[in-house]
Parts: C-alpha cells; structure tokens; sequence
C-alpha cells in the first residue's frame, strides 16, 4: 500500500534527467527491465504542515488534460464544469490544458499548454482562472512531461493526499489507434501517446497518489491496473467508452469543496457516483467502477488458481463458448471477467471449476470492485467492474510485454483455449 505523501521543493531535484522514452512496442528493441531499472527518479519524502511559505491542504486534484485532438472542445467544456466550483481553502485544483490548431476556435483560439489554478467563475464559455504557466508547445503524449506536471503540482498546490485525473483518448492496453498504440493520453500534434507501461512510469515518477483517474475509455483493465499498482491505493476507470463530455466535474468537486476530509476510497466512490448520475438521465450505455489496488495480491491468486483448474478440466470448447457470448466492449476482445466466469462456471462438468470460478467472481463483486455504477443496457450480471482480454481468434503477442502477463498464468490461459490440439485439427480437416 502506498504511503500518503506530500512533496517538499527539494525533492522536485532529479538526480540525473530522466531517461528517453522506452520503446515498449518494438519487440528487438531495447531491455525493458533494465531501461526501467535505469529510471532515475527521487521518490518525493514526506513534509510539514507548511512547505516554503505554503499550507498544505487536504487535497489537490491535479487534472491532466490532453486536448490536442478531436475531444478539444470537451477539454473546454470540462475546464468550465471545473470552474463552477473552484478550488477552495481545503481544495486545490490544478489543470494543465492543451490544445492545437484545428480543432475548435473557442477563447480566442490559443494553442499551446498553460497550467491553471482552477478559481470559481460564473462565465460558462471562457476560461478564467489565472493562467500560472504558459508552456508553449509541449508533448502531452510523453510520460516524463505527465511526470513533470504531478511533481510541479505537488511542489506548487502540496496536499495531505491527492488525485490524478488523465483527461483524453484510451485504450486499455490493447492496440488500437490511430496513432497504433496502447494505452492513453493521445497527443495528434506529436503523433505520440502514453503506454500502459509508461504510465505505471509516470505515476512512479510523480510519487505516486492516493487516487488514479482514468477520463478516458476503456481503461479498467487488470493489464492496466497492474502496471500502476504500487503507486496509487484506488483506481477509477470505465471497461466501456465514455461518452465525449467525459467525468462531469461540478458533479465531483462540488462535494468535495464541501467535504475536504473525504478518504482516498470515499473520494473515488465520489468520481464514481458523480460520472453515473449525470448519464443516468441520459439513458446512455455507460460503465464506471472503483478498484482496490490493496485487493490485487489475492485478485492474482485467485486469478492463476482459476486458471489452472481450468485448463486440468480441459473443457476449451465451453471456454470459448463463454468467451464468445461474454460481454463485449467498444475493444470486442475487451469482455467483462464477472460475466465469462459466471457464463463458462454454469456450463462446466467440473465441480473444481464451478468452485474456483465462483470464489474469483465473489472477490471481485464483493472486494476488488467496491463500488460499481451502470447506465443504459448493462446490468450488473453482464458489466462487473473489469474487463480482461479475451480474445476469439488469435493472440497478440505485444500483451507479453505487460508485468500482468508476467505475473499472472492470463496469457497462458489464452494461449491455451486458442490453441489447436488433434483433436481440434482433425475435425477442422473434415470439415
């Protein structure tokens, strides 16, 4: 479990500049372990009360905005939501916005990347809290510049606890584009995004955070979870797409301007609630959910003991039929793991698989998921919190690159149903 830090000015000193962006997609490129192991950042130390002249607050949500594509005009829409509360006495909410030519010409069309401290305002249609960084053009698919903006947030807003929200395009892990990547934080000007590993990097080099916030589809994947889960407590993310307009944040930081002294999980509860009932209304298919990161230890037990009962009882045509009716997301090999387990535990013939199938299905409504909220056509028997790869014809290779598929027995699980034996290829010869 992550230790509640703040940050003091000297803990902002990097011992050496970080290193160049790792290439996690090119599979003879470099050693990924040895480039991470070679990351040199400071973890920041804990401070006092008062940090250069500065209280430290309860929190500060530090909202990553990445507006350089088609979602700019939802990046206005939601700086404007913001300042409709503000930051407050207990509150700091800071922003770093950017935006490019193309795209939407609104508060006199400027481009480039400001950081903001978000002030309450009465005027829906422009931006104006005071601008307290200009940056230029910067790269805001680059995970050493999301680095750059937590650990300026933390020396400059300091707070007992804080939340990061990462505001634009996702993809959970899996490669889909344009550009053709993984992961999220898609920057159309550089041509660039931040991977699912590099984001674990990110938060490890910003000190982590009491909450992590996924503004972005896709994305509540346990491959994405696990790269991040030493650095944050609780995760908040979507196994769906989310619509354009994306969190509704009058809805989540009007309540926590009143209530400062909100946990981590009553926090994210909060992101949760306050995402849901403003779709609710609109009878769109939304998900959103709350994952305990303490839980992760014994969800990756749980994981594995399932796997390898499954693939003893050696049922893989009734594994692939629950793969196939599971349900799917915007990401189709995207299928939510509640319902593929309660799908495939009905019709297996073991008692063993029923048992273990049920056991990780309870543990993740009851335990890892804590709290799940719907709107539209899903249910709560069909979208439980988690989506996992689940692919129907063929695996990719680049899921090995992620520390899940190291961990866990997943990508053996896959590799395994997928897989033809005699048996397999003698029926396919005669048909």
């Amino acid at each position: 479990m992550l230790k509640k830090i703040t940050m003091s000015a000297a803990a902002l000193l990097i011992s050496a500049p970080l290193c160049a962006a790792i290439n996690f997609d090119n599979p003879k490129g470099n050693n990924i372990k040895e480039e991470i192991s070679n990351l040199k950042v400071n973890v920041p130390t804990p401070v006092p009360a008062t940090m250069s002249g500065k209280s430290v607050k309860e929190w500060t949500v530090m909202v990553f905005v990445n507006g350089k594509n088609n979602l700019e005009r939802f990046a206005m829409e939601d700086m404007n939501e913001m300042e409709k509360i503000g930051s407050s006495d207990q509150i700091n909410v800071v922003t770093e916005i950017g935006r490019m030519s193309g795209y939407d010409s609104s508060d006199g069309n400027w481009v480039g990347a400001r950081r903001y401290l978000v002030q309450k305002d009465g005027d829906t249609n422009k931006i104006t809290s005071p601008v307290v960084a200009d940056l230029g053009r910067v790269d805001m698919g680059d995970y050493e510049h999301l680095i750059d903006f937590g650990n300026w947030a933390k020396a400059n807003y300091p707070a007992k606890k804080y939340m990061l929200v990462v505001w634009n395009h996702g993809s959970g892990w899996d490669k889909v584009g344009p550009p053709t990547g993984k992961g999220i934080s898609y920057d159309d000007e550089t041509n660039t995004h931040i991977t699912t590993p590099q984001l674990g990097l990110a938060l490890q080099g910003m000190g982590g955070v009491a909450v992590y916030g996924s503004d972005a589809c896709l994305m509540q994947m346990p491959e994405v979870n696990y790269e991040i889960k030493d650095y944050v407590e609780y995760i908040v993310g979507s196994e769906e797409t989310e619509p354009g307009d994306g969190y509704t944040y009058d809805l989540l930081l009007g309540p926590l301007v009143s209530n400062p002294y909100m946990s981590a999980e009553e926090l994210g509860k909060l992101t949760v609630d306050a995402y849901s009932d403003f779709y609710q209304t609109g009878y769109q298919d939304t998900t959103q959910s709350l994952f305990k990161v303490a839980a992760m230890d014994d969800f990756l037990l749980l994981v594995n003991d399932f796997v390898g009962t499954a693939m003893y009882a050696n049922e893989k045509a009734l594994v692939k039929t629950a793969v196939s009716r599971a349900q799917s997301f915007a990401t189709y090999n995207n299928k939510d793991l509640g319902n593929f387990l309660k799908l495939y535990a009905a019709s297996s013939a073991s008692w063993e698989v029923k048992s273990k199938a049920q056991a990780l299905q309870d543990y993740l409504k009851n335990t890892l998921i804590v709290h799940n909220r719907l709107t539209g056509s899903f249910t709560p028997e069909t979208a439980m919190g988690l989506s996992v790869y689940l692919p129907g014809y063929s695996f990719d290779s680049a899921y090995n690159g992620l520390a899940w598929a190291r961990a866990s027995q997943w990508d053996e699980f896959v590799n395994w149903y997928l897989s033809k034996d005699a048996k397999d290829m003698y029926a396919a010869r005669a048909n």
